[in-house]
């Protein structure tokens, strides 16, 4: 762990320190909406180096013209991150409140319940910044060091655009070490909620741990994948494995699915599960079985299984460029175990959230797995994150998640 970063005053443009590309980088990527300058892009020199993580700076290019306003960290491999073009701006609250006005003017046209990723990262022009509102309560995962120097403004600004009353920050993941920041969570605006939180989607009842959970607590990139797989499923047997709280079996049950059995290594996200499908009432129909995913596939092919739907959703096997080869494996090993399972004229859904591998890799692993359990299918479906996941053109990472739909 680190220490904690120290808050700073807004940045105005006149005390602004200035930094600048190298003279073969691609300035012009930059001017076109890349949001990130690598540290083999810019001029770092002894005063670049000493820079304080979350300062903010202007950037200019080898010639020395403007490009903007970007967030510095010397501590990682992403050096700047790009706020704003325009060169006068000023990061302050206001700054922050005209953003996150934004994204929540496009949630509220798109959903009718305060239940959505609010903020989500470069896509809504906080480069860094995750936000998930639970009604009146939102968790924010300030996952680059400008986000956690400004976190006081920053919580200001979204209690004064949203009008939540509880603001909680949730310090996990790989991304802060990467930028050198601590793993210390909090309570920023008002109290944790002392339960899980019951979030409605597609017609089920999801229990979220804010303080506890995975993430934020819940999901929400998968909604419109669990909805087509809902719409599959009415009168079906669901297999959902890596279940987490039972985000494709819950959604099943809700559409008219005849029985639900929800598969993960997490005995505390399998209990929230539990508890959804008791305020769903439909406990009666949902049975949970916890282990590793590999090893409960093969057991249930063995025990001569059969599903009419089975949706595979694992955690990021590839998270990184040097974990593609070993990543594409998993997902083939995952399709060729979940494929005996599937009923003749069944669907299976294969998932991915790994960056790494795009869309093209995914399916060919996926199909090749297919393959090698001796079934034979047609893609029928290939979903991605919801309206509240916006993917930046020129940034691959913010459109991650991949769902595949066959039918064998």
């Amino acid at each position: 762990m680190t220490a904690p970063l120290t808050p700073s005053e807004p940045a105005n443009s006149a005390a602004m320190p200035t930094i600048r590309m190298m003279p073969k980088a691609n300035a012009r990527a930059v001017r076109h909406g890349a949001p990130w300058v690598y540290t083999n892009e810019l001029v770092v020199d002894r005063r670049t180096k000493n820079l304080a993580p979350g300062t903010i700076a202007r950037l200019e290019d080898a010639e020395r013209q403007p490009l903007g306003v970007v967030a510095v960290n010397p501590l990682s491999k992403i050096i700047a991150r790009m706020l704003d073009q325009d060169a006068d701006a000023v990061i302050d609250q206001t700054w922050i409140e005209k953003r996150i006005a934004r994204a929540l003017d496009l949630r509220n046209r798109a959903y009718d319940a305060p239940f959505y990723r609010l903020i989500h990262a470069e896509a809504d022009g906080l480069p860094g910044v995750v936000i998930d509102r639970f009604g009146d309560t939102c968790v924010v995962q300030p996952n680059a060091a400008w986000a956690e120097v400004m976190i006081e403004p920053l919580c200001a600004a979204l209690q004064s655009v949203t009008g939540v009353t509880n603001v909680l920050k949730n310090a996990g993941g790989r991304t802060r070490t990467l930028e050198g920041l601590d793993d210390i969570s909090s309570v920023l605006a008002g109290q944790a909620p002392d339960a899980p939180l019951p979030v409605p989607m597609n017609g089920a009842i999801y229990m979220a741990d804010l303080m506890a959970g995975q993430k934020t607590g819940l999901f929400y990139d998968q909604r419109p994948n669990h909805a087509f797989a809902a719409g599959l499923s009415k009168g079906a047997r669901v297999l959902d494995v890596f279940a987490h709280v039972g985000g494709f079996s819950l959604a099943a049950l809700a559409a008219g699915a005849e029985s639900a059995l929800a598969v993960d290594g997490s005995a505390p996200a399998l209990e929230l599960a539990t508890q959804g499908a008791d305020a769903m009432d439909m406990a009666d129909r949902f049975a949970t079985r916890q282990g590793d995913a590999f090893d409960t596939l093969a057991a249930l092919r063995n025990e001569g299984a059969q599903f009419d739907v089975v949706i595979c959703d694992p955690p990021a096997f590839a998270p990184s460029r040097n974990a593609l080869e070993a990543g594409l494996r998993a997902y083939e090993r995952i399709a060729r175990l979940a494929a005996p399972l599937v009923a003749e004229n069944g669907i299976l859904g294969l998932c991915s959230c790994s960056h790494a591998a795009d869309l093209g890799q995914f399916r060919t692993a996926s199909s090749r797995g297919i393959g090698r359990a001796g079934r034979r299918g047609i893609l029928l479906h290939t979903g991605f994150a919801g309206p509240d996941h916006p993917q930046l053109p020129q940034l691959a990472e913010s459109g991650y998640l991949k769902s595949l739909f066959f039918r064998l």
